[in-house]
Parts: C-alpha cells; sequence; structure tokens
C-alpha cells in the first residue's frame, strides 16, 4: 500500500497542498542505552501504579497535540505514585514508550520545571513491527504476541525504575493497520496501559519542539527532517510549534522493503526507481517549506541521519550529546554512492550501524540525500532530542502547568 503524503498548514489556506515540481529554493545545535533481544522471555506480570497518560486510541480532534494536552484518558486512580515527587514543581521521574516501526523504547527521565530532562534509562527492543504485517498492513498474530510481551517487559521495567508517570504511543506501523485499535485495545486489556497512536503531523509538531527546546531560539527559524522506520517528518518555523509540517510515507524500513526487493546490494534499476518515488512524493511539499522563510538553521533527527552523518565522519556519539555534528551534502552524496554497492553484511560493519537497522540503510540514504536535495540544504546539523523527548516536554509541560498530575494505571487483567 503505499500512501499520499500529508501536509498540514496552519493559518489561512490550512489543509493538503498539492503543488507542482518546485523551482529550487535560495537557502542558503547521558544514558546507558539497554538493548532487549525483541524475542526475551517476558518476566512475571504483576498489577503495578505507574502513571500513564493519553488515550487507548488515536484522537479524533484535528490536532493530536492538543488532544493529548487535554488529558483526554477516561477515569483512572491518581492515587498511587512511585519513586521521585509527584509534586507538579517538583522532581519527577517521566517514562515514555515509543512504539515504533522498528523499535520500542522506553526512555525514562528526571525532569522539573524549568530543568533539561536529564535521562535516567534507555531500554530498546528491536521488534521491528514493520516486518510483522502482513500483505493487507494487519499486525499478525506472531506480531501481537511480541508486542504484548514488549510492553508487560518495558512496564516492568517502567515499575523498577519508580517511574511515576508513564505515557505511550504508536507511530505508522499500527496507525497504518487496519486492525490497529483493536490491537490496542487488546494491548490495555492485557497490560493496563493505554497507547496514543500519534498521526503524522502530531509526530512532526513534538519532533520540532524538541528541536526548538534544544537549540533555543538563537536558532531563529529552523527546518527540522525526522527519518523513521515508517515515515519522514518535516517541520519549519520561528515558533516551538511550527508554521508547516508535513509526513511523508518514506521511512527507511518501508522503502527497503516495498522497493529493494531481496537483491544484496540492491540492482541500479530499482535504486533509480526508488529515487524518482522519493522526489515525487517530497517535491510537492518544497513549495510551502520554504514560503514561509528561508531557514536559519536546518535540523535532522533520528538513528538514520545520525548513522549517515557517523559514517561521514561525526564525533562519535560516545563523546556526549554537546559535540556539535553535521552532515554536509556533498558527503551524504559519497557516502549513499558507497552504502548503495555494499552487502547488508559490510554495511553492518560501518561506523554508528546496528546490525538490526544495516538492512535499512540504503533507502535511508535515498531519502536523506534527496530531501537534501530537493530542499537545496549544504548540510543539516544532527540533533540528539526527536519525538521522544518532544513528548515528554510536551507531558511536563502539562504536568507543571497545575492543569493534571500523575496518573495510575488500573490493575492488569487477572492482577
Amino acid at each position: 500500500m503505499r500512501l499520499r503524503p500529508t501536509l498540514i498548514r496552519r493559518g489561512s489556506g490550512a489543509g493538503d497542498i498539492d503543488l507542482p515540481e518546485p523551482p529550487e529554493p535560495r537557502w542558503g545545535a547521558p544514558a546507558a542505552d539497554a538493548e532487549i533481544p525483541a524475542a526475551a522471555a517476558v518476566p512475571a506480570v504483576v498489577p503495578v501504579a505507574v502513571p500513564v497518560d493519553f488515550p487507548a486510541t488515536a484522537p479524533k480532534q484535528p490536532d493530536a497535540v492538543e488532544a493529548v494536552e487535554a488529558g483526554q484518558v477516561g477515569e483512572l486512580d491518581r492515587t498511587s505514585t512511585r519513586g521521585a515527587s509527584a509534586h507538579t514543581h517538583g522532581p519527577m521521574r517521566l517514562g515514555v514508550i515509543d512504539i515504533g516501526s522498528n523499535t520500542v523504547h522506553l526512555l525514562v527521565v528526571d525532569a522539573h520545571r524549568g530543568g533539561q530532562p536529564q535521562p535516567a534509562a534507555s531500554v530498546r527492543v528491536p521488534l521491528r513491527l514493520v516486518e510483522l504485517l502482513d500483505s493487507e498492513g494487519r499486525l499478525s498474530d506472531n506480531g501481537e504476541r511480541a508486542l504484548t510481551d514488549c510492553i508487560h517487559e518495558l512496564r516492568t521495567h517502567a515499575q523498577d525504575l519508580n517511574v511515576v508517570d508513564l505515557v505511550a504511543f504508536a507511530t505508522s506501523a499500527v496507525r497504518e493497520a487496519p486492525d490497529g485499535d483493536a490491537v490496542l485495545a487488546r494491548l490495555r486489556a492485557d497490560t493496563g496501559l493505554s497507547v496514543t497512536v500519534l498521526p503524522g503531523e502530531a509526530e512532526a509538531r513534538l519532533t520540532f519542539l524538541a528541536v526548538r527546546r534544544w537549540l533555543g531560539w538563537s536558532a531563529g527559524r529552523l527546518l527540522a527532517l525526522d527519518i523513521g522506520g515508517g515515515s519522514l517528518e518535516i517541520g519549519a518555523g520561528m515558533h516551538e510549534d511550527p508554521d508547516v509540517v508535513a509526513s511523508l510515507p518514506l521511512g527507511a524500513s518501508r522503502l527497503a522493503r516495498n522497493w529493494l526487493g531481496e537483491n544484496d546490494p540492491p540492482k541500479r534499476a530499482e535504486l533509480s526507481e526508488l529515487r524518482r518515488y522519493v522526489r515525487a512524493q517530497i517535491a510537492p511539499v518544497v513549495g510551502s517549506l520554504y514560503s514561509v522563510g528561508e531557514p536559519t538553521r536546518a535540523v535532522a533527527t533520528s538513528k538514520t541521519f545520525r548513522s549517515l552523518a557517523r559514517i561521514a565522519g561525526a564525533e562519535p556519539y560516545g563523546r556526549g550529546p554537546y559535540v556539535r555534528r553535521v552532515l554536509r551534502r556533498a558527503d551524504l552524496v559519497d557516502v549513499t554512492a558507497r552504502v548503495c554497492r555494499m552487502s547488508v553484511a559490510e554495511r553492518a560493519a560501518l561506523p554508528g550501524v546496528s546490525v538490526s537497522r544495516a538492512g535499512q540503510l540504503i533507502a535511508g540514504a535515498v531519502v536523506a540525500s534527496e530531501a537534501l536535495d530537493l530542499l537545496n540544504l549544504d548540510e543539516v546539523e544532527i540533533c540528539p532530542w526527536a519525538l521522544r523527548e518532544g513528548v515528554i516536554l510536551r507531558r511536563l509541560d502539562l504536568l507543571t502547568s497545575g492543569l493534571d498530575g500523575p496518573r495510575a494505571l488500573p490493575p492488569v487483567a487477572g492482577g
């Protein structure tokens, strides 16, 4: 199933925009990670009191970010919290579970009003949901069981880490599954955890918020790019909420599965066809992005961009998040040409590339290369914050505003 890009613009004339091929725009800144195998055994499940926000199904309002802020979760027990203080202005240990197309990721931070959230723990499960879908895009029985086991595992981690407020969200793999709502309903009944399905627009807005908070107001007008497993998100603007956002079906896993076949490395004809498709998806968006003004700084997030920058010579990520890293278009062209000639085993041996993501690196490189070319960007700066941090920042804003407090999960079924 090939999807049309979704482009949203606020203000007069908001709505989908379908433009012809645009003219070239004139466009001149830690936690110990742990990875759990996808087939890890599930620990014994006991009732826990880990607060949660977000509804079990996708919000029906036009702006899902506003729905998140409204705390549409129904009547839950608010009396039980654990760990760090739950006072609205005091320190809190917050957690977020990101059910992505490639990885399910628990991020835990210590945060308080007016302070930078400090990472406390990061646990990744390489579930690769996008590969557990059937021909109609439905999550297979094996996929649903794997997801349920994974959430049990991460929920127990959150409990052991004394998280006082836990939110969970899913992106394109679940968002586009015809049975996504039913799967999440069963997931909540089994694990007690409500999961929000974030529309692509909300992904782009929350990622942009994280980039803005990381770089600050001195960064001026931002253009932010994020390549996920299922989609490419783009946002542009001067404020914390972008003026224009776009969500395109150009995720690295999606494209590798649908366009590059079984050849390793891919054939030249496959790559040419993929490039044409990527350019056709991005081109209608370009005019609206640069019509809001020339960006002061172009920024990229996501593992794909980080890996490409590392291959191109950026500093290792073990040196910390405050080292400035950039990916130049000229270097990206060279890197893309190199990886397109490599086998998956050779790609996995490159610096910054994990075995689990080596198979989708070529598709990600093509998207990154074509995006920088069409947007006429000489370079992008790599930002360590992205969607998960954006969700936590928005949740922290809500908690410290006095409009809401930490929420406890209902007991697990049968607990």
